[in-house]
């Protein structure tokens, strides 16, 4: 029998916030009162980069939207997931194309077998979580992430 997966632990998931910079969020919404759009803001405010990816906008928050995540130039540190459980193994191809190494998806976002086949090819994965609540837990809502005085509301893709 497969063990079920298992997110990382307090401490490693401090270090990963840390130490990310650039976060692509995939199912970035263009409306305010969305979750996507609540946390990328909140994210954007703590100094990280925030690329969007989208399959209808042109700009969401300033940001140049991209189609999918192999589409966006310079990779990502982190791609946070906004959607529905059964489109999450083509979100998890296009992590490992890309090669992002770290994956988080968000609460009630599970695909055991997405998880476990990402781990296996090396990348950090954060499953049925928000990071935008672990962020405050873990680091505080104060936190900033260091040099984010370089981040402006310039264009991620740019």
């Amino acid at each position: 029998m497969t063990e079920p997966f298992r997110n990382p632990d307090d401490d490693a998931l401090r270090r990963l916030l840390q130490s990310v910079r650039r976060i692509a969020i995939v199912g970035l919404s263009p409306k305010p009162h969305r979750d996507s759009n609540r946390v990328a803001r909140y994210l954007m405010e703590r100094g990280y980069e925030v690329v969007p990816v989208y399959p209808l906008e042109e700009r969401i928050l300033g940001q140049t939207v991209y189609r999918s995540v192999p589409d966006i130039p310079r990779g990502v540190d982190l791609v946070d997931v906004f959607r529905r459980s059964e489109t999450l193994p083509s979100v998890v191809d296009e992590v490992l194309a890309a090669g992002s190494p770290a994956l988080w998806m968000q609460l009630d976002c599970i695909d055991e077998e997405g998880a476990r086949r990402a781990t296996k090819a090396g990348v950090t994965v954060v499953m049925d979580r928000c990071i935008m609540v672990d962020h405050a837990r873990l680091l505080g809502r104060d936190w900033t992430h260091p040099g984010a005085e370089a981040v402006t509301g310039g264009d991620a893709g740019e």
